[in-house]
């Protein structure tokens, strides 16, 4: 969680002195409608005499009403707006003089120079209510006619040509008004003949070649924005063609409806290009353009221009150049280049150009240009000339954050990479990074009474490359223009004081590439993940609920348990029993009850095997091997694009070399009959995962955002259950809301560990999503998931998922957040309340509704 504390304590204070006015102020909304005016409260539009609701028609209105917050129906930011005074500067003024010895007081308190300060912030402030607010919406005659005029030309570019259109202004009591449109579309028009007049003789041959692909159908319904896509399908397939010269401008439709019962008669009209050379005009027809020479410039800056080329290379029908000694191995760059010498002219290669180069990263944005060809008599040919600028050969990056966690109380990270790009000459880029932490936790294992007394220390080092790299061409599979990457990856990181102090290392090898703008596929070849557990002996005191529950239990088998295994003690008592000590007394009560020492009830024995598979689990040391290939669409456009789609698909397997190359080699096996690798049994299991997320722009800044995720993970063969670090956690601020991080479930457990988690996640979320003022945004939200154990080893009935009746254990939380807007990245809070519990047995809804028992969740960006 990155932000700076004091902007949010700025921001913080100022948007709570706006509410607090706004608790004073009187809510009139007519406050600044003058008496001769109305305020729109609402719009209604009726075609052929029923009530619409169709968001984009609505959107063709010049005046919609003051935007209302949701559910309650308050145009907040109208009330803002009516609190600013339009003159602050003489209120104030008034006030100050108002009594004769007022301002000399205020003077002698704060100085000349502080009073003026004051006065200015005062202003300052009503400027701000003005600029965040929004004026009142007052009905005009002039833009109802401009709205109802509007209406009728989005009906005729729909095919309504002969559509009527009329409005009424209702006027109300308290100066309010509401506006009803009428529209009667009548008989749509259809497209019946389509001819084409095309003048160029290679242009028509395009055309006539992909004559099925038009947007122009006959029986279609008229529609001006089929007419704008078929424009601009035909400029692109001309111009990917080869038709270099050809613009937008040379297409024009003729329509023709005289007489023809309701049906469009369209002529397509292609014109040659027209050349204005002095004082004359004349047309020449299209022809192909071919590329002879792709020239690329790989050290370009501008006060190189008149200098000479020091060196060159040639590759595959590329030269490059360089000013200096060319420092780019020929294959790597040429390799990002779309553009072939001999092929016809396309603008599609440009673009695919453009795009590689940006994605290399050592390059800033290319310059590409076409040049006719002066060995060429015919005028079909075009030189290319690609422009490089290098970026930095080095950049470096450092990072710092204050955080909060299950972990630690409160927690400074800190952390910096170096990036050495074309470190081989072949447009890779290597970086190298390191991080760490410090922290405090009352839960630390050895805290020694200091305030900073957990750490955690790790570092990275990461080589990326353009290109599959794999011992066979793959191409015809994964072809260059979908811009593949191999990256190599490495880290270790090392925690002190942080539960069982681990040790990690981490190894991929991965490749990504992109079909298209849309889609992104990746394949993780190679994903290592060793984890060494240092202090196990820590365990009990980390997961004190796991020890409490033991503890109980040798508790109230006291007689039978061995009096080493407790505490010191000099005067135990039934009602004052000294508890097992960690981690001997805990250690030798555990392999007691392994080996059936005592005799305990069903419940008892249930429990303690509950608690000994989860610390044996969450004590061994993991080795996973795993192969995983990841799916992800992704419709949205830009950071500003409200409605999209989002899905995510990742299937991934662990275990299976090993698990085959096992008995050739003659691994070694644990007492379990189970493979160890290097002394650790490595895991074998098969997971699934995916996310679908949707966003709808329903205007006014209002967006309605839902979220499905789901993931199972099944062990089996050398495991019989997941790896902590590859399980699944329910709760958090971009979960479910109404729990913290990890304190959820399983099933109907009621979260009995400090750390729950499960193989088995569902989780659904909606939010609507609107403005207050400002910058300032709002949401109210729904929450529903669960997770459960399925098919591996744990026992419990109550955190197991065996039919969809368990889906009755998807437990419910609901709330409200403030979000605000930076521009570069959003600061969120989020209140969310247990709505639906499923670990109570009778009354499971709306138990800890209140703010007592809320959960508040901070987080940067949205939840999803």
């Amino acid at each position: 969680m990155k932000f700076n504390f004091f902007y949010l304590k700025s921001v913080t204070t100022k948007i709570s002195f706006i509410l607090l006015v706004l608790l004073i102020i009187s809510c009139n909304a007519v406050k600044k409608v003058k008496d001769n005016q109305h305020l729109l409260t609402e719009n209604k539009i009726f075609v052929n005499n029923e009530e619409i609701s169709t968001r984009q028609i609505y959107d063709q209105l010049y005046q919609e009403p003051n935007a209302k917050l949701p559910l309650f129906g308050i145009p907040l930011k109208l009330h803002i707006y009516n609190a600013a005074n339009p003159q602050p500067d003489t209120l104030f003024y008034n006030w100050l003089h108002k009594k004769p010895k007022r301002e000399k007081r205020l003077i002698r308190w704060f100085s000349k120079k502080q009073l003026e300060q004051i006065g200015q912030s005062y202003v300052g402030l009503h400027k701000y209510l003005e600029e965040i607010g929004e004026a009142p919406v007052v009905v005009s005659e002039q833009k109802s006619e401009s709205s109802s005029t509007r209406l009728k030309a989005w009906y005729w570019n729909h095919g309504w040509f002969n559509a009527e259109t009329d409005y009424k202004i209702n006027k109300l009591e308290h100066k309010r008004a509401k506006v009803d449109y009428y529209i009667k579309t009548h008989q749509p028009y259809k497209l019946d003949s389509i001819s084409e007049r095309i003048a160029s003789p290679q242009a028509d041959s395009i055309y006539q070649l992909h004559k099925e692909e038009s947007f122009i159908k006959k029986g279609a319904q008229f529609e001006t924005d089929k007419f704008n896509a078929e424009r601009e399908r035909i400029v692109n397939l001309f111009r990917n063609n080869g038709l270099y010269h050809f613009e937008q401008e040379y297409i024009s439709f003729e329509a023709d409806t005289i007489n023809t019962d309701h049906q469009v008669n369209i002529d397509l009209v292609i014109a040659d290009r027209q050349i204005t050379k002095e004082d004359t005009t004349y047309t020449v027809p299209y022809h192909a353009h071919f590329i002879s020479d792709v020239n690329i410039i790989t050290d370009y800056k501008y006060q190189n221009r008149n200098n000479a080329i020091k060196d060159s290379a040639s590759y595959k029908g590329y030269t490059l150049y360089s000013f200096d000694e060319l420092k780019y191995k020929p294959e790597a760059i040429a390799d990002a280049v779309f553009i072939k010498k001999g092929q016809v002219y396309r603008d599609l290669d440009r673009s695919l150009t453009y795009r590689r180069m940006n994605q290399l990263g050592i390059f800033k944005y290319p310059d590409i240009q076409y040049m006719a060809d002066p060995r060429d008599s015919t005028g079909t040919n075009l030189i290319t000339n690609i422009f490089l600028t290098p970026k930095p050969k080095f950049g470096v990056n450092y990072d710092f954050d204050i955080s909060r966690s299950n972990i630690q109380d409160f927690g400074i990270g800190f952390g910096g990479s170096l990036s050495i790009r074309n470190i081989f000459g072949g447009a890779e880029t290597l970086e190298i990074g390191g991080r760490g932490s410090i922290g405090s936790s009352k839960d630390a294992a050895d805290s020694d009474d200091k305030f900073f007394n957990i750490s955690e220390i790790g570092a990275d080092v990461n080589l990326s490359f353009p290109k599959i790299a794999f011992p066979i061409n793959t191409d015809g599979i994964i072809p260059k223009s979908m811009f593949p990457f191999t990256t190599i990856s490495a880290g270790v990181s090392s925690q002190q004081n942080i539960g069982l102090d681990k040790q990690n290392v981490t190894g991929k090898f991965n490749y990504k590439w992109y079909p298209s703008q849309e889609l992104t596929q990746k394949l993780d070849l190679v994903d290592l993940q060793y984890v060494r557990n240092l202090n196990s002996g820590n365990y009990f005191n980390v997961y004190e609920n796991s020890f409490s529950r033991l503890n109980e239990i040798a508790q109230d088998n006291y007689d039978q348990v061995n009096a080493s295994y407790f505490e010191t003690d000099d005067d135990p008592t039934d009602d004052n029993l000294p508890d097992l000590s960690i981690p001997d007394g805990t250690t030798a009560f555990i392999n007691d009850i392994n080996n059936g020492v005592y005799t305990l009830t069903s419940d008892e024995s249930q429990t303690a095997s509950d608690i000994i598979e989860r610390r044996d689990r969450l004590t061994q040391d993991n080795l996973i091997l795993a192969t995983s290939f990841s799916y992800i669409k992704n419709t949205r456009e830009n950071i500003y694009d409200q409605e999209f789609t989002q899905f995510r698909l990742k299937l991934e397997m662990a275990g299976n070399t090993l698990s085959l190359i096992a008995p050739l080699l003659n691994f070694d096996k644990n007492s379990s009959n189970n493979y160890n690798l290097f002394g650790v049994q490595f895991s074998q299991y098969g997971k699934v995962e995916t996310d679908f997320i949707k966003h709808w722009d329903l205007g006014q800044q209002n967006v309605l955002a839902i979220r499905a995720l789901g993931g199972i993970a099944i062990p089996y063969g050398n495991s019989n259950d997941i790896p902590f670090a590859r399980s699944f956690f329910a709760g958090g601020a971009n979960d479910n809301r109404g729990w913290q991080a990890y304190d959820l479930g399983p099933g109907s457990t009621g979260g009995i560990n400090e750390f729950n988690e499960a193989n088995m996640k569902i989780t659904l979320n909606a939010e609507y999503r609107f403005n207050l003022f400002g910058q300032l945004n709002s949401a109210f939200f729904v929450d529903a998931g669960n997770i459960w154990n399925v098919l591996d080893n744990v026992e419990d009935e109550e955190s197991k998922f065996t039919s969809l009746s368990d889906l009755s254990e998807l437990a419910v939380s609901s709330g409200l957040g403030l979000r605000y807007d930076f521009s570069f990245f959003v600061i969120r809070l989020d209140v969310g309340f247990k709505t639906y519990n499923p670990a109570y047995n009778k009354q499971k809804w709306f138990q800890e509704y209140n703010f007592s028992n809320a959960v508040y969740n901070v987080g940067i960006n949205y939840p999803f």
